[in-house]
């Protein structure tokens, strides 16, 4: 392996792993040099060593097998502090039928160290007591509480589905810790789609799909995350569709995750599709209001821990559960950011520091959204023309369309109910008023009232 091949084994991994990924933890690693099947590299700290290994490491070692098959092995060296020596970090380990599994470096209270089964590393801060609830998620938070229970299999496999940020991989982490807390006989093996995908070409490789089979056909409980990396991958997906059969066959439990509905997945076999389908298949919904600012709350009590004595002044979590509404990792990260620049400043955080500090983030995050747009979109989904909608007649078929714009546009615009009144015929302030406080009124008492402004926020946002 020479450093021009790692060079470009560099940008395959880019393109792979996502610039912010690549920038953070693939571009400081220096190849010094390969030993007897074993890759060597460089690593600014023990840290990030154990980080790369434990998150990228298969991935790290599938891509170098490509162009040095002889590779069986990658290590990261790093002297953590002067007058420290060298630590290592390995990456591998035979089982006990000899065969080579990626492994990560074991940690204090991680699930999955037997290293035949070798499940992914599971994240300590993703439990069931971290999970926000709210309405977006809760019949996938209740489905998965009912799958952590360890009991009959009642719905399988358990398929969950939503957008990036909204809380799939926190619930499959939750199912996991709460499975080896109940029942720490069980085998369970959480990994993602592409890390089956590495095993199966390894396995394929090595002569070893008998080991693989029998791997993947004992466990009790098997999670993959982000199904939609096999799709489009014929032998892949071959596999998968005869590992989850026989899974089935056996009642063990299947739970998955995508970033949409099966049958919406682009070049899936529709009888994989046809399996994903035949159990529990739920949608985490994007975030609504409520639920960002309870996820801002829960995390600023976290924090207050961390930063004790910073202050925070009145309408800052409001703002930014309202300005930042894209998803969940990038609410957190704006937060976290936000908490140590003002330890590092000693300033409390004020709305003023806030908006300086996130410049980035909340321009990124904002979305024009026109009162004409709102307008449009709520006609459409009431099947009525627009100009009924904005004209004088009072019937209810246009009234409460009429009444739901005006609430989008006095939550979603920063225009005054005097002029929102101009744009829906000359009404005047009063009249939005009324408008606003009754939808507020109704999507309480109303669920299609509720379910019809969810999906318009969704729509308008997207």
């Amino acid at each position: 392996m020479t450093q021009e091949q790692w060079g470009q084994l560099k940008q395959e991994l880019l393109k792979t792993v996502g610039k912010n990924n690549y920038t953070n933890w693939i571009e400081p690693l220096e190849l010094s040099g390969v030993s007897d099947g074993v890759a060597t590299f460089s690593v600014p700290t023990s840290f990030l060593g154990n980080y790369v290994s434990q998150n990228f490491g298969d991935l790290i070692l599938y891509q170098m097998n490509t162009v040095a098959p002889q590779i069986r092995r990658v290590k990261f060296s790093a002297a953590a502090n002067s007058g420290h020596s060298p630590t290592s970090v390995p990456m591998t380990a035979k089982s006990e039928s000899g065969e080579q599994h990626p492994k990560a470096p074991a940690r204090s209270g991680s699930a999955g160290s037997d290293d035949r089964l070798n499940t992914a590393p599971l994240d300590e801060r993703f439990t069931f007591d971290t999970f926000v609830v709210g309405k977006p998620n809760e019949l996938a938070h209740a489905a998965a509480k009912r799958v952590a229970e360890g009991g009959p299999v009642t719905f399988n496999p358990l398929f969950l589905y939503g957008g990036v940020g909204l809380g799939k991989t926190h619930l499959m982490h939750a199912i996991a810790w709460e499975l080896k807390s109940r029942r720490p006989d069980m085998n369970i093996l959480y990994l993602s789609a592409e890390q089956f995908m590495y095993r199966f070409v390894q396995a394929l490789r090595d002569r070893k799909m008998m080991d693989f089979k029998e791997l993947f056909r004992s466990v009790d409980v098997l999670m993959v995350d982000d199904v939609q990396f096999i799709a489009g991958k014929d032998s892949t997906q071959e596999e998968f569709f005869h590992t989850f059969n026989a899974l089935v066959d056996q009642n063990k439990q299947i739970i998955i995750s995508g970033d949409r509905a099966p049958g919406e997945i682009a070049n899936l076999e529709e009888r994989i599709k046809s399996r994903l389908q035949c159990g529990l298949v739920v949608d985490l919904h994007p975030t609504d209001y409520e639920l960002r600012l309870g996820i801002l709350q829960s995390k600023s009590e976290q924090f207050a821990k961390t930063y004790p004595g910073l202050e925070m002044a009145d309408g800052v979590l409001e703002f930014l559960a309202h300005r930042i509404s894209t998803n969940v990792r990038v609410l957190e990260g704006a937060l976290t950011r936000l908490f140590a620049f003002a330890s590092l400043v000693g300033h409390k955080i004020t709305l003023e520091l806030t908006q300086d500090c996130l410049a980035d983030v909340l321009r990124a995050s904002e979305r024009k959204i026109s009162v004409e747009e709102i307008q449009r979109q709520v006609a459409d989904h009431y099947n009525i023309r627009l100009s009924d909608m904005i004209g004088p007649k009072r019937l209810r078929a246009f009234a409460r369309p009429r009444q739901v714009a005006m609430y989008l546009c006095k939550q979603m615009t920063s225009r005054s109910l005097p002029e929102i009144g101009r744009r829906f015929g000359g009404r005047d302030h009063t009249t939005v008023m009324h408008g606003v406080k009754r939808i507020e009124e109704l999507q309480i008492q109303d669920g299609q009232i509720a379910e019809d402004l969810e999906i318009l926020r969704r729509t308008l946002e997207g």
